[in-house]
């Protein structure tokens, strides 16, 4: 194909065909350019990895997500390779981008904001890639008391662009200015409860009038019984913990083997400084927190100890302040500051399987600028640990998500 179409060939020379070596080159540019302005600002494909929005997202789900309902964001890091995200393919550590070239954070108009129950991909918020487990929480209590040269005696840290960091997949819980709390599993968005979606799931302990039980039953009814997260396992000598959704426990119920069903609480298996805000003056864990407001643009908040904890992530790493203690109070950029007022929106962000999703609960806030685009449909789900022809679940395809 011709790149300059627009110029006339006034020579009165017969123009020089090209070889086909030369057409195949202009086709696979041109289509890799096409493909790129798709991928960056219209829409883009994603696989699910974990099962941390189970039963609303599935292990193997295929996505296409929107870059334009939200407004498409301009490349941070526009030297990359491209189709790739931070590595390059068939690698773990090469990287696919170049950060010597860092533009600020600016977004195309969307069609709309984000709402209460989207579920949103973003780039995850708590920064840097460590090369352990993200879920280690010995790293979380590294990073709140020690020192970055402690953390890098310790860790091998992979510093990335907002915009080459993971990509996670929740539901958007709580927008900018809500106040979110959670009391026993239960979410509550200012002061109102709301129920998990029927497509989300939770823990539960079912208790077993008699030890012959044929499992085969829960598996009819859509429980997953082997692979590498299955949602049936031992607790205690005829009782067993379920992972499912409300409508799946009540057909459970109903069984006449079955002596009780109770919801199954975190607040025992988790310490209360392993969720945000590491804060021990507050007694919160998974299943327990708040009220906690969400940081909205304009939004003034005063500085003291009660609210630090809360927004100095947000003030020092994602608004790019100097944030410092001087004695009884705080400096900004090195000017006394007794208040702060927000320069993004923010939001919370929570996945469908509550009692395996490293979400907000742990991270805290995510701001405006890490958000990716809205999951629209799945166009392809397959099961790993399907039969032959069962592996693709042709029940999800072309599924809305909602």
């Amino acid at each position: 194909m011709s790149w300059k179409f627009w110029q006339k060939n006034n020579d009165g020379k017969p123009k020089k065909k090209k070889s086909k070596s030369r057409e195949w080159v202009d086709a696979i540019v041109f289509a890799v350019i096409a493909a790129t302005i798709i991928r960056v600002f219209f829409i883009e494909a994603y696989t699910i990895p974990t099962g941390s929005m189970e039963r609303s997202l599935l292990i193997g789900d295929f996505l296409f997500v929107s870059k334009v309902n939200y407004g498409a964001r301009i490349p941070m890091t526009p030297i990359a390779f491209p189709f790739a995200h931070h590595t390059m393919p068939y690698t773990t550590s090469t990287k696919a981008y170049w950060d010597g070239v860092q533009w600020k954070y600016h977004r195309l108009p969307g069609l709309q904001d984000i709402k209460r129950n989207d579920v949103v991909v973003f780039n995850y918020p708590q920064g840097d890639t460590v090369a352990v487990e993200a879920q280690n929480r010995d790293y979380y209590q590294l990073v709140r008391n020690s020192s970055w040269k402690e953390i890098n005696s310790s860790y091998t840290i992979i510093y990335r662009p907002v915009d080459k960091r993971e990509n996670y997949i929740k539901r958007c819980i709580g927008i900018s200015g809500d106040i979110i709390s959670m009391k026993d599993g239960l979410v509550s968005v200012n002061g109102k409860p709301e129920k998990l979606k029927n497509t989300g799931q939770f823990s539960y302990a079912v208790t077993f009038k008699s030890a012959e039980v044929n499992f085969g039953i829960f598996e009819e009814m859509g429980f997953k019984l082997s692979g590498d997260y299955p949602d049936i396992t031992p607790l205690a000598e005829g009782s067993y913990k379920f992972n499912g959704t409300e409508p799946m426990m009540n057909e459970v119920k109903k069984l006449d083997f079955v002596s009780s069903v109770k919801e199954l609480s975190s607040a025992a298996a988790d310490r209360e400084s392993d969720v945000f805000p590491f804060d021990p003056k507050r007694n919160w864990n998974v299943d327990n927190f708040g009220p906690v407001q969400i940081p909205k643009k304009g939004w003034t908040v005063q500085l003291d100890s009660n609210t630090m904890p809360l927004y100095e992530r947000c003030i020092r790493i994602y608004e790019g302040n100097k944030l410092e203690k001087s004695g009884a109070g705080w400096l900004v950029n090195g000017q006394p500051a007794s208040s702060y007022t927000f320069k993004m929106d923010y939001y919370w962000m929570m996945g469908d399987n509550r009692h395996n999703s490293l979400d907000s609960r742990y991270w805290g806030f995510v701001p405006e600028d890490h958000i990716v685009g809205k999951a629209l449909f799945i166009w392809m789900s397959y099961d790993t640990d399907g039969t032959f022809f069962g592996k693709i679940r042709w029940n999800r395809l072309l599924r809305g998500i909602n």
